[in-house]
């Protein structure tokens, strides 16, 4: 019965679980923090470029070493394709770093990926999987306009006119977004489309390792190009936490669940966004504790 409703409702709950994340992030952002972040651009245009255009080729080049089949070097590109979410924020704080670095980061890759992902998947999952491919770019822009930058600018809104309250709001918010998720999962388990026993450890060990090879990456473009610590952890985060919920919905929109009808393609791409952002957190937490012991 779960999972029967699951086929039917997918892409529905996946767009409910976006906008109130959306709008959770909205609620958080203060356009006061993009002036102090642009008086000192190069950390932002090198932590965009980690997160636009670095992370989709890594994600490209570790599918094709570990031989992952299309769907799941399509959910990996994916979820490199999509721009960071609020969560990266708060984990740069936690890591005493440079918040309004994140904040602008979050922000502008949000507001840009109307146009980047389309055009990262088009190009990269045509790669990815030997042939062309045909994305539906327009439907996945008008989508990302719809269910991310509306509720983000009305998000926005929202938090201007309840300075006060913007803790509590966004966590109510982000709350109802974590529902919807968990009933995804739950749905998707009833519906038996996540099963990590069907992939072998090193497809499991790559989707795992994978945030860890993005915090790093992020890290050390902006050390070695000799930006501080506390710029590097606030791009290393960005470029490894993403935002899982647009993935969600680009997946429910494009390769959507069907009753009676097996798409191993579209499960693949379900469990790679599922699986990695549960290692995402666990990437950060090292950079965490570096941070706030050396840096913080």
């Amino acid at each position: 019965m779960i999972g029967e409703l699951f086929l039917r409702y997918e892409y529905h709950v996946a767009s409910a679980q976006l906008i109130f994340a959306m709008l959770g992030m909205g609620v958080t952002l203060r356009p006061d923090a993009f002036m102090e972040v642009m008086r000192f651009p190069k950390g932002f245009v090198l932590g965009l470029g980690s997160v636009l255009i670095l992370s989709p080729a890594l994600a490209l080049a570790v599918a094709s070493a570990l031989d992952f089949e299309p769907g799941l070097a399509t959910g990996l590109i994916l979820v490199a394709a999509v721009p960071g979410g609020t969560m990266s924020n708060i984990l740069t704080y936690f890591a005493r770093a440079n918040v309004p670095l994140s904040i602008a980061l979050t922000a502008v890759a949000t507001t840009v990926c109307l146009l980047t992902t389309p055009l990262v998947l088009q190009f990269f999952v045509g790669s990815a999987i030997g042939g062309a491919v045909e994305m539906p770019g327009t439907r996945i822009a008008l989508e990302i306009a719809f269910f991310l930058l509306f509720p983000l600018g009305l998000g926005m809104l929202i938090g201007r006119q309840r300075d006060a309250q913007r803790d509590e709001i966004a966590k109510t918010f982000i709350g109802v977004s974590i529902f919807f998720i968990a009933l995804l999962v739950i749905g998707s388990s009833a519906a038996e489309r996540i099963d990590p026993t069907l992939y072998p450890p090193k497809v499991l060990i790559g989707i795992a390792l994978f945030p860890f090879v993005l915090i790093i990456a992020g890290f050390g473009l902006l050390r070695v190009s000799g930006l501080p610590a506390a710029d590097a952890i606030a791009a290393g985060i960005e470029t490894s936490f993403r935002n899982v919920s647009l993935a969600l919905l680009v997946k429910a929109s494009v390769w959507p669940a069907k009753a009676n009808i097996a798409d191993p393609f579209a499960d693949q791409v379900f469990f790679t966004a599922l699986f990695y952002s549960g290692f995402a957190f666990m990437a950060a937490i090292p950079a965490i504790v570096f941070h706030r012991r050396v840096g913080g």
